[in-house]
């Protein structure tokens, strides 16, 4: 099912919202690895956001998927401030982890064990 216009604008503003909050309450940064949001999507009734989060060189995910979902009540409260007259509805935030980069990552590796000759003996 294709994304309403209200939809992708909602989303449009709590990305933008959500990378901010990230890096002020120093979230960007996580075990010597980057963190940011990659994608949001919104259900058609406004009520639950779910927020990719994309790591990079982050050695422990889990980890800091765990410490983003503890601090998730401070994310929402600074996120309810700042977009408080847009919506009438604060949505629930679920996080997951985006491993897009992964399989980008993967797929170039076997593109070049493809691409590579074969070994003479």
């Amino acid at each position: 099912m294709e994304e309403g216009k209200r939809q992708k604008q909602v989303a449009a503003v709590l990305s933008e919202e959500l990378n901010d909050i990230f890096r002020r309450l120093n979230l960007n940064m996580i075990n010597g690895g980057m963190v940011s949001i990659s994608s949001v999507k919104i259900t058609p009734d406004l009520l639950e956001a779910r927020i990719y989060v994309s790591m990079y060189k982050v050695q422990d995910e889990k980890a800091a998927l765990i410490k983003i979902e503890k601090q998730s009540w401070e994310i929402k409260k600074e996120l309810t401030a700042r977009i408080k007259n847009q919506l009438r509805r604060m949505p629930v935030l679920k996080f997951y982890l985006d491993d897009t980069l992964d399989h980008v990552f993967k797929m170039e590796e076997l593109f070049k064990q493809i691409n590579q000759p074969p070994e003479e003996k």
